[in-house]
């Protein structure tokens, strides 16, 4: 179930039919979930298109609340302003391995000039995940890469977000859209941040002292938001549009702290088909694209601000409680419990 299911309603503004990051066309959603033994954790994988990312790039742009983490591939995106690649998202230990096998699957049998820098993001799952085991193989990456699709999104324990902790429950993957201004907004969230007693939901503080947090110091987790428009946007309206990922994040209670790695990264599809600026030398000196003026992006940002807050609920609604391979338990927030403290 979902926070709607419950009656809880983020905002005033309108989500798509999903209501998930999959309302924007073409966008594509993957998981596979690691639970046997010792592992609790997975892997996500978000596709910004049905085909090869390194064959149609996308304008994109990311931003850091706090740096305490890690997301591959930003020097690419900072100075070319384009997407080539997937996102992927896992634990702290398991970016490298996420990375390489996305390299395969973008580049495989190109031959000598082709090239990938993949995007890669993480939190921290330790206290529920053996994460020194590093569970994650390729053919996990591989088979959510290939399982992405475009219809609804499964959330909480599922995929990257198997093993976390959202403000002191059960915590992981959520989704959300909003329709504005004519386009489409959806934001995908690896939600693993908080502490319990500033969560936040529509302005109402909640308070739910008599489940037990899981243990561990609280707020050292992090979040991280893909959010995706098909509004025609340039690289700078990108990282803007990702910067108003970290208000929903701030709207729930969640404040950057010192051990949190926050980190948005935002992608347009507005103007697929784009040469690539890097690689492309064969590729046209110039070329149009479809902007939208600066002064239209203002419903925009209302759009990620409010998905990203409705992410995080549904991450934290959808997730059953855990108990992991360390000993600990995350235990699931009660989502009629939390209607009602809502209401």
């Amino acid at each position: 179930m979902r926070a709607r299911d419950h009656g809880i309603v983020v905002g005033a503004g309108t989500p798509g039919p999903l209501n998930a990051i999959t309302d924007v066309p073409g966008v594509l959603v993957g998981h596979t979930t690691l639970t046997e033994g010792t592992a609790r954790t997975g892997v996500t994988v978000v596709r910004p298109g049905p085909g090869s990312a390194y064959d149609s790039p996308v304008y994109a742009g990311h931003h850091w609340l706090n740096g305490n983490g890690e997301m591959t591939g930003l020097p690419y995106l900072t100075d070319f302003g384009q997407l080539h690649s997937p996102i992927g998202l896992t634990n702290t230990f398991s970016v490298g391995v996420v990375r390489d096998a996305l390299v395969s699957l973008e580049i495989g049998g190109r031959g000598a000039g082709a090239w990938s820098l993949p995007v890669v993001a993480e939190t921290w799952d330790g206290l529920l995940n053996d994460i020194d085991a590093q569970h994650v193989r390729p053919e996990h990456v591989e088979r959510a890469y290939h399982d992405a699709s475009s219809g609804p999104v499964p959330e909480g324990s599922v995929g990257g977000g198997t093993g976390m902790i959202c403000h002191g429950f059960k915590g992981g993957i959520g989704t959300a859209s909003r329709v504005a201004g004519g386009y489409t907004v959806g934001v995908l969230v690896q939600a693993n941040h908080g502490r319990r007693d500033r969560l936040t939901v529509n302005g109402r503080p909640i308070v739910m002292d008599d489940v037990p947090v899981p243990g561990g110091p609280e707020g050292a987790g992090s979040i991280i938001a893909v959010v995706a428009t098909d509004a025609p946007l340039l690289p700078h309206q990108c990282r803007k549009l990702a910067q108003r990922a970290g208000l929903g994040v701030a709207r729930t209670g969640g404040a950057g702290e010192s051990s949190s790695g926050d980190g948005f990264i935002c992608f347009a599809t507005g103007n697929r088909g784009l040469p690539s600026n890097a690689v492309d030398a064969g590729g046209p000196g110039v070329f149009e694209v479809k902007v939208l003026a600066d002064a239209r992006l203002d419903p925009l940002y209302h759009a990620a601000i409010e998905a990203t807050e409705e992410a995080i609920v549904n991450a934290m609604v959808a997730a059953g409680t855990m108990t992991g391979a360390n000993g600990f338990t995350a235990r699931a927030i009660d989502g009629a419990r939390l209607a009602d403290l809502v209401k």
